[in-house]
């Protein structure tokens, strides 16, 4: 090669360079916002998951501690009007944050979450009946704490769920 044709080269790759330049930093750059963006999606998703759990754990857990009260209020005959609406309250708050959970969790966490569930309204139903008198037969505040209690152990079952989900260890 003559230095004539390796000068030509050299400046038709400079020239080149200097066309491509900005277009290769753009997609360098478009490349780093979009996983950026991803990244930042990722984590949004996991607040919300993580805040969901919080909230229902705790509906979970403050229904699960009122229907007792409710079913010792009931047994001694103290049940008032009052502890029904507050009982009412936290039922409902217990609701909307299952319905939540519902839009954002995995199906293993809403496995977990409808057999807590299934006790909560169990209970949550006998206390009716009860505060009624309309009990069904061999149904006494007894026997629904008792019928209460299998929900402990599936309390404790998911929130080790959604603590695993939200990758917390021991």
């Amino acid at each position: 090669m003559t230095a004539a044709v390796t000068a030509m080269i050299t400046a038709v790759v400079g020239v080149l360079g200097t066309l491509f330049a900005p277009v290769l930093g753009q997609r360098l750059t478009a490349r780093g916002r979009a996983e950026e963006a991803e990244r930042d999606a990722r984590e949004r998703r996991l607040t919300e998951r993580r805040e969901a759990y919080i909230a229902m754990n705790r509906s979970a857990r403050q229904f699960h501690t009122l229907l007792k009260d409710a079913l010792h209020r009931v047994r001694d005959g103290v049940y008032t009007e009052q502890d029904r609406d507050h009982l009412e309250e936290v039922r409902r708050e217990y609701r909307d944050r299952y319905a939540e959970a519902q839009m954002i969790v995995p199906e293993r966490i809403l496995a977990a979450s409808r057999a807590v569930n299934r006790v909560l309204a169990g209970s949550d139903t006998a206390v009716k009946r009860l505060d009624r008198g309309l009990a069904r037969e061999g149904e006494d505040p007894e026997s629904a704490l008792a019928a209460l209690k299998d929900a402990e152990p599936l309390l404790s079952a998911m929130r080790r769920l959604m603590r695993e989900d939200l990758g917390v260890t021991d």
